[in-house]
């Protein structure tokens, strides 16, 4: 099936014609529209997984280079990359097909990116997909996720800032964090690629709660050297674009992600309509993800208490799930979309199909 689908570029210019977001399409320009949205790292291609499958079910299926990153401006401005501006460059993507609303996955920051346009704009959400960063927390700002961590696991005295350490480091060190990814932009990308190992002997991700002390890795010099890690879980096509979109942007754009939980607080702190999220969202846990660990934090909480319509499903698998296991990160997404969107099913409307069974 993937060597049919077909994929078109597009580039949308906004903001006064100041920047741009490059993505990719795949599907009937007419079939329903769902938007995939990376984290970091990332570019659009790496949805090529999710691209394929949906294309060739009749759905429109597109994925955007996140500003910071591949085709789309990368801007060294902070501002840039806050969530206000992120959600204006996705109101212009969303624009630019046509529509009025869409099915929004995201994973990582693309969670949150995809949180915030269900909190500013639940009128152009059909459903949304947060992968492995609940609704209702990295978009809110450090209050949003921090008070979450899990001091068993993370002692505040130890540990203040749990497993996201690292994301402090960005805020204290950003320059020099930027400089160490760039040293080896393959290497890391590569690391970042490999499968999941399973349950580790302790779920402390040490070396993330302490990056501001021993540095990344545990105070590695430099990313791991290409050779280092086995074959990437992305198929290597889309691997290889994925790592000549990182080295034609470095990791600047896409590290200032992390500068903006001031701004992103006071964009997304308390807007969310009625305290509620009446739209139908599924959520995506990773069961070895352990930085964005879900299973044994509190970390999904406060999603459970404000979605009113709210899916959860576990894949067994590390952060990049929908890369490491894309079966069946696609099996249940399809699944949701037929059973809490079925409107959303390619052919709905025309297709004639009716149930006329008798019970």
């Amino acid at each position: 099936m993937a060597g049919t689908i077909t994929y078109t570029e597009h580039d949308v210019v906004y903001a006064g014609g100041e920047k741009k977001i490059h993505y990719v399409a795949a599907g009937p320009t007419l079939g329903p529209l769902v938007i995939f949205v990376h984290g970091f790292p990332g570019v659009g291609i790496t949805w090529k997984p999710q691209i394929d499958v949906f294309a060739g079910l009749g759905f429109r299926a597109i994925a955007p280079d996140m500003p910071g990153y591949g085709n789309s401006t990368a801007r060294h401005i902070a501002e840039d990359y806050s969530q206000e501006a992120l959600v204006e460059g996705m109101m212009a993507l969303l624009g630019d097909t046509g529509r009025k609303a869409a099915i929004w996955v995201g994973h990582d920051w693309g969670a949150g990116v995809v949180s915030s346009v269900a909190t500013q704009h639940p009128e152009a959400v059909k459903a949304l997909v947060p992968m492995c960063v609940p609704f209702y927390t990295i978009e809110r700002g450090w209050d949003g996720f921090l008070p979450l961590v899990n001091r068993e696991l993370y002692p505040a005295d130890k540990y203040e800032f749990g497993q996201w350490d690292y994301m402090k480091n960005w805020e204290e060190n950003f320059e020099k964090a930027v400089a160490w990814f760039d040293k080896d932009i393959p290497g890391i990308i590569k690391a970042t690629q490999q499968p999941s190992k399973g349950a580790p002997e302790s779920r402390v991700a040490t070396a993330f709660a302490t990056v501001r002390k021993l540095g990344w890795y545990g105070g590695m010099p430099a990313p791991p050297p290409v050779e280092a890690t086995g074959p990437p879980v992305l198929p290597q096509d889309a691997f290889e674009k994925y790592v000549a979109g990182m080295q034609k942007t470095g990791f600047w754009g896409g590290s200032a992600y992390y500068l903006n939980h001031k701004r992103n607080a006071e964009y997304n702190g308390s807007k969310l309509r009625d305290g509620k999220l009446d739209l139908p969202v599924l959520f995506f846990h990773a069961t070895w993800d352990l930085i964005c660990d879900t299973k044994t934090s509190r970390l999904a909480g406060p999603m459970r208490q404000v979605c009113t319509n709210l899916t959860e499903v576990t894949i067994e698998a590390g952060h990049f799930l929908a890369c490491e296991k894309p079966a069946e990160v696609n099996a249940a997404l399809l699944r949701f979309i037929a059973q809490k969107v079925p409107t959303e099913w390619p052919g709905y409307w025309d297709s004639g199909y009716t149930n006329k069974s008798k019970i």
